[in-house]
Formats: C-alpha cells, structure tokens, sequence
C-alpha cells in the first residue's frame, strides 16, 4: 500500500501547515480550484457532495492555482472570502499553489506520477481532480469537465 500521500504538508488559506496526515481514513477529492473560470460553479456541486459525504468519510481538499489564464489573480484573503460567498464553501482550502512546472506543489507532482489522465501527464485546467482512496492510494482522475453530479456517481459506490 503506498501511503505516500500522507507525508505531503500544504498551507492552509490561513497560512496554517496543514499535514495530509490529517485526512487519514478519508477518502479524499483533491481539486486545483479557481474563482475566475468557467468550471468555477463546481464550488457548488464539490460543496454538495461534502456535505453528502462528509459523514461516510469524504473530504475535498481545494488548492486555489493561478496557473491557467490568470483565473485567480486574488490573494488568500480574497479566495476566501469568494469561496464562501459565493459558494458556502466549508471544505479545506489551502494556499495558492502551482500544479505544473518546476514550482509545482509536491502533492500535485505525486498526484500527476501516480494518475496520469492527460498524455503528458500534466493537468489540463482548473478544477482537474484527483481521488484519493481511505487507504492513501490514488485512485482515479477526473477531467475539468467531470461535474460533481457525475463523481456522486462514483462516490455513491465507493462509499456505499
């Protein structure tokens, strides 16, 4: 069993070292997020299925990134602030980070290794996702245009 996952740390949005540790047990949807994209009111529907899951074991893990046609310009305070206006977000969300090229967050680095989805490898776009299984396995990736309507589909089995 590759339990990987769990040695990896992000800052949260508050600036706070957050360890996957944490999550340990969970099954665990990690999301490269964006305020200003067309895929943005899937903060929606990724809420919906945390607040369907969350007591059979789901997290989501929300890593805003600005590397995709400058759709998150803000800083933590104004990511923040969007996600939970405008969506309710109550889910982790974590620091901005990169999740390609050579600055690319060591979760995103394990997560494309381990998941490959696109060719190269690389992720595509905003609100590309990655499930983690309770065991710390990496389980299956999901395109920016997989809806949360569609992962509840996948959930519903892998919970049941």
């Amino acid at each position: 069993m590759d339990k990987q996952f769990y040695k990896f740390t992000a800052k949260s949005l508050q600036g706070k070292e957050i360890s996957m540790e944490t999550y340990r047990g969970k099954t665990i949807l990690v999301v490269n997020t964006a305020s200003k994209c067309g895929f943005t009111p899937q903060f929606e529907g990724l809420q919906k299925l945390y607040e369907k899951y969350g007591d059979k074991g789901l997290v989501i893990l929300g890593f805003p990134c600005n590397q995709f046609a400058n759709q998150e310009p803000g800083d933590e305070k104004s990511i923040a602030e969007g996600c939970i206006l405008n969506y309710g977000v109550t889910f982790p969300m974590f620091s901005k980070v990169d999740v390609n090229g050579d600055n690319a967050h060591p979760i995103f680095v394990y997560l494309k290794k381990s998941l490959r989805g696109f060719p190269s490898g690389k992720v595509k776009w905003n609100f590309t996702k990655f499930m983690i299984d309770s065991n710390g396995n990496p389980l299956r990736r999901f395109s920016p245009a997989t809806t949360p309507e569609k992962i509840d589909l996948f959930l519903k089995k892998l919970l049941a």
